[in-house]
């Protein structure tokens, strides 16, 4: 408690300074509870594959504070954001409060290319995502420095470098380069992304793990009732079991050499389509192979010897009926099939989840994005490869809950 005191002090500070300063107040949370058939508690299961809503039992929370300070032609950008995550579970809850974001971004420093901005600090770095999976297919945000949107000819180059982990033998970093505001044809753009994540090894270690370069192309298409985008990605290495699975670009794994020689790519689309004036609909598609993915031993130990072949599939739409500006009906329907193979042939393991759900949502709009949002929901989720899923002798389970997400 005393920490949460101590952060709002320094807030409330901050706001008092001078009333001349107009700090830009931004977040997002999510809260609510819910209650099972046989788990008792409120249940998540495999949300980047089979979709989010009623699909989550944790609340999360972020809190961003910025500042914008004029000097001439320039423009210098603090931005900070605290975040935390918990159960719900209680009404006092520990846990640390985490600086997620505290960088400087300045524009105008290049004469010529007004547009550039130059940072450094710890940021949320250009991430990618699918909403209704909550899934990141590139998230190479952390702590280091770099340029964003230079000019090249009508394209915008960012260039950044990265720290991502270290252990007792070394540290990981992300060389990360994007190409942006491709042209190509009416309505579309394209956008390539390279993100080559290396370690840096102490005098006298070593790290087994090899370099993985992950490698992304997203291509935009706007609509006149929305928008879509398919993403097409690789990845090499460690990249290679993430990109096989919901991985997102960070969290590099160089512990062992696990994952050398694993190679993976996936196909994404995704967007969101107004279907008239009183339906809306979200969907994700998403298809994903990986070779040689390291595994784990009987002891739960990585070992280049359990190297297995996957491959899955994940289709997830989110249709939205809109009774007025504020009242809407949601509905959402997931499934996420696999399976895994090991390197001799000799074992093959399937994978797989569903889940519908059905909400009762007041928004403040009536947009598909429009936020904060309450909900209530049932949802009916099963496992189709295991028959003690949740832990009670079944495969499926039901959840009914409340909900609130909101951003700003």
């Amino acid at each position: 408690m005393k920490k949460v005191n101590l952060v709002a002090v320094a807030v409330a500070a901050a706001l008092a300074v001078s009333p001349a300063l107009a700090v830009d107040f931004n977040g997002y949370f999510r809260a609510g509870t819910g209650i099972s058939g046989n788990s008792g508690s409120d249940v998540a299961v495999n949300k980047a594959g089979i979709g989010r809503l009623g699909n989550e039992n944790d609340n999360y929370y972020e809190f961003g504070f910025s500042e914008e300070l004029e000097t001439g032609e320039q423009t210098w950008r603090v931005e900070s954001m605290l975040n935390k995550g918990d159960t719900g579970q209680s009404g006092s809850e520990d846990g640390d409060i985490n600086v997620a974001q505290f960088a400087v971004k300045a524009k105008g420093l290049i004469a010529s290319d007004k547009e550039a901005t130059l940072w450094a600090g710890k940021t949320y770095y250009q991430r990618k995502d699918i909403h209704i999976t909550d899934f990141y297919f590139l998230n190479t945000s952390g702590t280091g420095g770099g340029i964003e949107n230079l000019s090249v000819g009508n394209q915008k180059l960012s260039v950044a470098l990265i720290q991502d982990g270290e252990n007792e033998n070394g540290a990981g970093y992300i060389f990360d380069t994007r190409l942006a505001n491709i042209g190509v044809w009416e309505d579309a753009s394209l956008e390539l992304a390279l993100a080559y994540n290396f370690s840096n090894e102490k005098d006298g270690k070593n790290i087994d793990a090899d370099d993985g370069l992950l490698a992304s192309a997203i291509l935009h298409q706007n609509m006149k009732a929305g928008f879509n985008q398919t993403v097409l990605q690789f990845g090499t290495n460690g990249y290679g079991s993430q990109v096989a699975s919901f991985g997102a670009g960070a969290d590099y794994n160089r512990a062992n050499n696990a994952q050398n020689e694993a190679s993976g790519y996936r196909l994404l689309n995704w967007g969101v389509v107004s279907l008239g004036s009183d339906w809306e609909m979200g969907h994700q598609l998403a298809f994903m192979v990986g070779n040689d993915i390291g595994g784990t031993d009987d002891s739960g130990n990585n070992a280049t010897s359990f190297k297995s072949d996957t491959d899955q599939f994940s289709v997830v739409v989110r249709p939205m009926y809109k009774w007025d500006d504020t009242m809407r009906t949601i509905f959402e329907a997931g499934v996420n099939m696999g399976e895994q193979i090991n390197s001799a042939g000799t074992a093959k393991e399937d994978f797989g989840n569903t889940k519908f759900t059905v909400a009762q949502g007041w928004a403040m709009g009536n947009d598909f994005w429009a936020r904060p949002e309450l909900r209530v929901y049932g949802s009916y989720i099963t496992d189709t490869e295991n028959d003690n899923a949740f832990g009670t002798g079944e495969d499926s389970e039901y959840v009914v809950g409340i909900q609130v997400e909101a951003w700003w």
